[in-house]
């Protein structure tokens, strides 16, 4: 079997252009290197260079060895550069985009058990609610509560996104509980701006309903605190509800619908090949943190939401446009 030295040597005086230019960059004699190429030559059992007084030129079992070693050492490179990379402490700066209410309960708490994992890594964490361009402004990843669609950005779910319809008691001691879907219209909604649509799914499928109801905001947190506060009706994510729910605060109405399940917590990044230790190290404890089972559904019953038809849980590596709280 070929030494993969002697295919090194081969490429660098291909590169080079000589012999003894190749035993510049290699710290070796002239006469090693051309030792090593008669070697090789001779194990082939073919001429790989011509070889002249002034210059060598590759012969054509030569040309067609040198394109194949290439892309071989190539690889070879790439599986060390894996290696070092996931061996190697994180560190520089990490630039994270995060949804504001998610970004502020659920990573916020964290980021302190990170940094100490990692004190050579700093952290830059932008809070928004509008789509960012991950690419464009830099960003190493973004955490996205998403209906993924195909992009050429990769994604990992985090942690289901369990959204249900809910209300205060007082509000519905006043006002009634809603029996069917047709009956919120008459109800007072709440939501953030443009999200008056709510897609659901039902024991007969996929549905819509328009809602409408006295308040405009573009905040999903006046949203949380409202509906707490017995204003109206609205359709939360467990993340954003959970503890009030749990408290009594709030309640489930209908819960025979719910969001899609196609809705996710992702981690969303521009490529899979050559992903930066400081950006898989973070990935990987928003997943544990997190998990299939995440901590913000403790002790609530949400077994009602596996029923009804199953729908595909959304494709993993891809992404695309952002669902609200």
């Amino acid at each position: 079997m070929t030494d993969l030295t002697d295919m090194e040597i081969f490429a660098r005086v291909v590169t080079a252009g000589s012999m003894s230019g190749a035993g510049r960059e290699m710290g070796l004699s002239p006469a090693v290197i051309s030792k090593r190429i008669r070697r090789l030559e001779e194990r082939l059992g073919a001429r790989l260079l011509q070889r002249t007084t002034r210059q060598i030129a590759l012969t054509e079992d030569g040309q067609g060895y040198y394109e194949r070693v290439v892309g071989i050492l190539a690889s070879i490179e790439e599986a060390e550069s894996y290696v070092t990379r996931r061996n190697a402490a994180p560190r520089g700066t990490l630039k994270i985009a995060a949804p504001t209410s998610f970004g502020r309960m659920h990573l916020a708490p964290s980021l302190g058990k990170f940094a100490a994992l990692y004190p050579e890594l700093k952290l830059s964490l932008v809070l928004s609610d509008t789509f960012v361009d991950i690419v464009g402004e830099g960003y190493d990843l973004a955490v996205r509560i998403a209906a993924l669609e195909n992009s050429s950005l990769i994604a990992r779910r985090l942690a289901p996104n369990h959204r249900v319809i809910c209300a205060s008691p007082a509000y519905l001691e006043r006002e009634g509980v809603p029996k069917t879907l047709n009956e919120l219209t008459r109800h007072n909604c709440l939501f953030a701006t443009h999200q008056d649509l709510w897609q659901l799914e039902g024991p007969d499928g996929p549905t819509a309903v328009r809602v409408s109801g006295n308040l405009q905001t573009n905040s999903s947190e006046v949203v949380r605190e409202t509906v707490i506060a017995g204003l109206g009706i609205a359709l939360r994510s467990t993340w954003d509800v959970g503890p009030a729910l749990q408290r009594g605060d709030l309640q489930i109405v209908l819960p025979d619908f719910r969001e899609s399940r196609r809705v996710g917590v992702y981690a969303v990044y521009p490529s899979r090949r050559f992903l930066p230790a400081r950006v898989r190290v973070f990935i990987d404890f928003l997943a544990d943190l997190f998990g299939p089972e995440p901590y913000w559904d403790e002790g609530l019953d949400l077994t009602f939401l596996e029923q009804g038809p199953e729908s595909d849980p959304g494709p993993g590596p891809q992404a695309g446009h952002e669902a609200a709280a």
